[in-house]
């Protein structure tokens, strides 16, 4: 049996379709929260109503510029009510909202900015602006809510609709143009790996421009008529079990490192707490072990990138297998390809692809064509069980070689992570002599580990060729902003035993 898994067709697009229509299509029947703040001793709070309303007077403040639909938007915000509202506020005019981190440097952001050409950037004083001649908007809440309500743009579904970044992990990050039926894609996932419903009340513990929060945190739970919840700017990840109790969160969202945050900290009793939902890194078993032993709730891993929403997962409904992430998703066309481009038996490791019918992948990178043939290859390895379980064997270019023999480094990161004491660690090759290579671990912890108890861990459970010939502390793995492995980083950070 090959690992190729067909499940389509999605539900074709409107001829004439809005994302952010889509999204509030039930706002004015819902009286309830939309969206809350969290702060440690205050709230704040939109109504689905006020949410509507103040999308409506954004996109009006906005045509009021002379903006002309198409025309991007460059986002300078930080975890505030403002950026919702111009996100939608911008998709609702027919024009592009470009999220960025409120954390990158000038010079960051300014070549950011030549990639996407904005007409505008709307910032918040605090944040660093490019150098760019485009016209400046500071956000005014309280004067949008006043305004007469834009109508909304309806137009063609493959129509650009907003414009992310990828993390950068590899290089330089890629502007990558999304169309307004992306968010059609997403339906899917709310039963097959959110288990989302209009009671929840879904928290999210990432920065408001990252996809994953942009996605889950917000527009999933609008879509559906819950209730999205946002801790504050600056917001520890140790005061997130204190926050989901006082919120009666039912659902939580975040990363992995921030579940291993959330468990070195005091955690209540969440009873309304139903699971949780991990992206950004591959989600290591021990670490949903120790999430249920704590919480009484499990963990449901999805992968997906920034080019193409989540497309496999597990859920509330068909938890993944023990190791694996999950299953793929209801309409979706994924593969698992060797390097002939063919789907690979299933048990072989491959690189997965999404069909580039899949509604959820981007248009294409901006300045680059747009995505070629029937296959996107994700850049991802991984293996496909009989049953369709899908194990991701993490970056294919992140895959080692030990021996002459291909090695995953999630595959000996596992060994390690139920070792007392190791917050987090990180495998690749480094290189002691020119020339030469091994396997090395590279791990946080408060101190040092004995290396007799690190060896002793690799030997029970990893074969001898893969086991790390070098095991290394460090304070902190290196990390993106959202809290992605920066794998390449970590050989420079080797040092000889001495």
């Amino acid at each position: 049996m090959l690992s190729e898994i067909d499940t389509r067709p999605f539900l074709a697009a409107p001829k004439a379709f809005n994302l952010a229509g889509h999204v509030l299509a039930r706002a004015a029947s819902l009286d309830k929260p939309a969206l809350t703040i969290l702060h440690p001793d205050r709230d704040e709070t939109l109504s689905y109503a006020e949410l509507l309303r103040l999308t409506q007077g954004c996109a009006t403040a906005l045509l009021t510029l002379g903006l002309r639909p198409g025309d991007r938007i460059l986002l300078r915000l930080g975890n505030t009510l403002a950026f919702p509202i111009l996100y939608l506020g911008a998709i609702w005019a027919g024009l592009v909202p470009v999220p960025t981190s409120a954390a990158l440097t000038r010079a960051e952001i300014t070549k950011l900015a030549a990639l996407v050409t904005p007409s505008l950037i709307a910032a918040e004083p605090s944040i660093l602006l490019p150098d760019h001649p485009a016209r400046r908007l500071t956000p005014d809440l309280a004067a949008w809510a006043k305004l007469p309500p834009a109508p909304l743009h309806l137009g063609d579904p493959d129509r650009e609709g907003y414009v992310v970044f990828t993390s950068g992990t590899s290089g330089t990050p890629m502007a990558v143009s999304h169309a307004h039926r992306a968010i059609l894609a997403r339906q899917t996932m709310h039963r097959h790996w959110e288990g989302l419903t209009e009671t929840d009340r879904l928290l999210h513990a990432g920065a408001l421009n990252w996809t994953y929060t942009l996605g889950t945190g917000l527009l999933d739970p609008w879509t559906c008529g819950a209730t999205a919840l946002i801790p504050a700017a600056g917001t520890p990840p140790t005061a997130l079990p204190s926050l989901l109790h006082r919120a009666e969160a039912t659902i939580l969202a975040a990363a992995p490192g921030v579940y291993r945050q959330i468990l070195r900290a005091e955690v209540p009793p969440l009873p309304t707490l139903r699971h949780g939902l991990s992206a950004g890194e591959s989600l290591p078993q021990a670490l949903r072990n120790q999430w249920r032993n704590r919480t009484g709730t499990d963990l449901h891993e999805a992968l997906g990138m920034s080019e193409c929403s989540t497309y496999l997962s597990g859920s509330p409904s068909r938890p993944a297998p023990v190791g694996a992430a999950g299953y793929v998703q209801p309409g979706r066309h994924i593969a698992i390809l060797g390097d002939d481009g063919h789907p690979v038996p299933r048990g072989t490791a491959g690189e997965l692809a999404v069909s580039t019918a899949d509604p959820g992948l981007m248009r294409g990178y901006l300045g680059h064509p747009p995505p070629q043939g029937a296959w996107f290859r994700t850049g991802d390895a991984a293996t496909m069980a009989p049953d369709g379980a899908i194990t991701h064997l993490g970056r294919k270019d992140d895959l080692l070689n030990a021996g002459g023999f291909r090695v995953s480094p999630v595959e000996i990161e596992a060994a390690f992570h139920d070792l007392p004491g190791i917050t987090a660690c990180a495998a690749t090759q480094v290189e002691p002599v020119p020339g030469t290579t091994i396997l090395a671990l590279f791990y946080e912890a408060p101190c040092a580990i004995d290396e007799t108890l690190l060896h002793q861990c690799a030997e029970k459970a990893l074969a001898r060729w893969k086991q790390p010939r070098h095991y290394q502390r460090l304070d902190a793995l290196p990390r993106t902003g959202t809290g992605k492995l920066i794998r390449k980083a970590l050989a420079a950070r080797y040092r000889r035993p001495e």
